[in-house]
């Protein structure tokens, strides 16, 4: 089965020797996804409710880019660098995923690329 990278102007370009993403067959899974605008290099901080918005968007416009959607989630892990945000970071996660639960990890990290403080990543299947 062949691997098809993925990438997209909709969400922050890799930095790095790796892909936003990935597809294989009906698979797409995501890079994890910092809190970064499109286009910028600049790291957003001092919101965790914010930062958390920007990653899931960040990860739905990857995984558009290999033909998915956020039904089609079945994983999701989320990095945080300080468990004190959890509820934060579940609340906001929370607005994405109401009614479509997909399994999920939340872990914290002692830190994460260019000190962000939440990162996120996803595997669907389309």
């Amino acid at each position: 089965m062949s691997l098809t990278p993925l990438s997209t102007d909709k969400a922050p370009g890799a930095v790095g020797p790796y892909s936003q993403g990935i597809k294989v067959g009906n698979m797409v899974f995501t890079s994890g996804q910092l809190p970064m605008a499109p286009g910028s290099t600049e790291m957003m901080k001092g919101d965790i409710k914010k930062e958390t918005k920007q990653c899931i968007e960040n990860v739905l416009a990857v995984l558009e880019a290999g033909g998915a959607k956020l039904e089609d989630i079945a994983k999701v892990n989320i990095f945080i660098t300080d468990m004190d945000d959890f509820p934060a970071v579940n609340e906001v996660y929370g607005e994405y995923f109401n009614e479509h639960k997909p399994a999920r990890a939340c872990v914290q990290v002692s830190r994460l690329p260019g000190g962000a403080d939440v990162e996120i990543e996803a595997i669907a299947v389309i």
